[in-house]
């Protein structure tokens, strides 16, 4: 059986560093993946964005496919101005209906989702199992084109839930991939990243 991964390198950051508390070092995942005694992957690809001038990134995506023969594909990372929000007040000085409008700022974002899509959908069968690191319930689609064309699926990323102080469960974990959990125990599995740390967190001397 083929093994590949495929990284939507930009959730799982997020969801490492705001769920986890850590920073994940892509070399040291590749070398994870790779390694014959642990997963073993025939291929690893990585997905993200870069923004424009940011040649330190560029160029670690960049050794990640030339030391470690992992498969690189980025985008530019662009701005995108978020709707104003307009809502309606009332002058305390004279007492007169209007409205103000709020500027929402900008939202940055760089969409690899199709990129991963196809390329899972070019070598996914029968004989592959598929490691798909998110925790984006946009690929719930593709896990299950996976499983009817024969595959397993596992889904690394961290599936905990929080409760913070005010109450609320946190997470970011999609539930349309805890339900397609559910629905296929037996081809598909959840991988906690957390427990991986120790393993692929980048030096705080790095950073």
């Amino acid at each position: 059986m083929k093994r590949y991964a495929f990284i939507d390198a930009q959730n799982t950051a997020s969801t490492t560093q705001r769920m986890c508390g850590f920073v994940i070092d892509w070399a040291k995942l590749c070398a994870l993946l790779k390694d014959k005694k642990r997963w073993n992957c025939d291929r690893i690809y990585l997905y993200s964005g870069i923004e424009i001038g940011d040649t330190t990134t560029a160029e670690g995506f960049a050794a990640l496919d030339h030391d470690h023969g992992c498969v690189v594909r980025t985008k530019t990372i662009m701005a995108y101005k978020n709707p104003d929000k307009t809502i309606p007040y009332k002058c305390p000085n004279c007492n007169t209906d209007g409205v103000k409008v709020i500027d929402m700022g900008y939202r940055k974002k760089s969409n690899c989702d199709v990129e991963l899509t196809i390329d899972a959908m070019e070598l996914m069968n029968r004989n592959t199992d598929l490691m798909i690191f998110t925790a984006d319930g946009d690929f719930e689609c593709l896990m299950r084109k996976a499983l009817n064309k024969g595959a397993t699926v596992k889904i690394v990323s961290h599936p905990k839930r929080y409760v913070n102080k005010a109450g609320q469960i946190q997470t970011r974990f999609s539930k349309r991939l805890r339900e397609l959990v559910a629905d296929h125990p037996e081809s598909v599995a959840i991988i906690d990243i957390a427990r991986w740390k120790e393993l692929i967190k980048k030096d705080i001397d790095a950073l």
